[in-house]
């Protein structure tokens, strides 16, 4: 049973991950690459480092929670990653929405210097990190999914093995890719209903009641767009990222899959009326912002 858990990156989900493994009786060492983000955490209790060296040092399993599949190779195969730093044994869990093929990749790199890795990205946003609530879809072997099974339990409320190394990142990818267009789509049928008279909150009691609902409709309108919070804690930026992996994917598949790429290209075109820093959910308000 792993007592210590290194974190890399410790951001809106990093930070509620350590601390939920904290509050669950886990040592916890953890870095990031921003020095005030350390150091808000050093003053939550959380021990920080400045490099991954020295939190790659004290562990036998590490966590990583990074914004993309270039910043994940970095840490890892950079000059002061991991592979430079840790010893053999070390379990690498990567919780980031990161490109299936990268993080094969990297695991054949890890196995060599006789570590292993599990692909863990998360569901839950903020909230769930930090309430040790959210969902992971995870690729990698049993053996290594039971080795970290007692850490995983305690940051998640459930937990999906869906295959080998890469298929939690695959999942991911399919999951965000659905969010995206359920988005899109709900914002404009909320519009072509409130113009015919039905008021939103009417319409999604009715929707919520059939066929039609989803965790759009009944959990992102209530509470975040409804109310005008806008304050998931995840960005447009992180979800025009994980569309374009999802078209990276089909690309790299060869596959013609014509409503993901009209999603892409409406999630992409957005970048003219929606900047990057605002919550992922005004996607339901594209096309509205030009309109007098």
């Amino acid at each position: 049973m792993f007592k210590k858990v290194g974190l890399i990156g410790l951001g809106n989900m990093g930070r509620g991950m350590a601390l939920t493994l904290k509050r669950k009786g886990f040592e916890v060492v953890g870095t990031d690459v921003n020095s005030s983000i350390r150091a808000s955490l050093a003053k939550e209790g959380i021990s920080v480092h400045e490099t991954i060296g020295e939190v790659v040092s004290e562990c036998d399993l590490v966590m990583l929670s990074l914004p993309t599949a270039a910043i994940v190779e970095q840490v890892v195969c950079g000059p002061h990653g991991i592979l430079a730093n840790a010893k053999s044994g070390l379990l690498v869990v990567d919780t980031s929405t990161s490109h299936p093929e990268t993080t094969r990749r990297l695991a054949r790199a890890l196995n060599a210097a006789g570590m292993s890795m599990l692909d863990a990205p998360v569901s839950g946003g903020p909230k769930g990190a930090i309430t040790g609530t959210m969902a992971m879809v995870i690729g990698g072997t049993r053996e290594d999914l039971e080795r970290a099974e007692t850490v995983l339990a305690a940051m998640t409320a459930k937990r999906v093995h869906v295959g080998d190394i890469g298929a939690g990142h695959v999942a991911k990818i399919a999951n965000n890719l659905f969010a995206a267009a359920h988005l899109l789509i709900a914002g404009e049928v909320t519009r072509m209903a409130a113009k015919a008279g039905v008021p939103t909150e009417q319409l999604l009691q009715g929707i919520n009641a059939g066929s039609g609902r989803s965790f759009i409709t009944e959990h992102s309108y209530p509470t975040w767009i409804m109310n005008g919070q806008f304050d998931s804690g995840f960005t447009m930026k992180l979800m025009r990222k994980d569309v374009r992996l999802s078209q990276e994917l089909i690309s790299a598949l060869v596959i013609d899959l014509p409503m993901s790429a009209k999603v892409a290209e409406l999630w992409a075109l957005s970048a003219e009326s929606i900047s990057d820093d605002e919550d992922f959910n005004r996607i339901v308000e594209l096309g509205t912002r030009d309109q007098v």
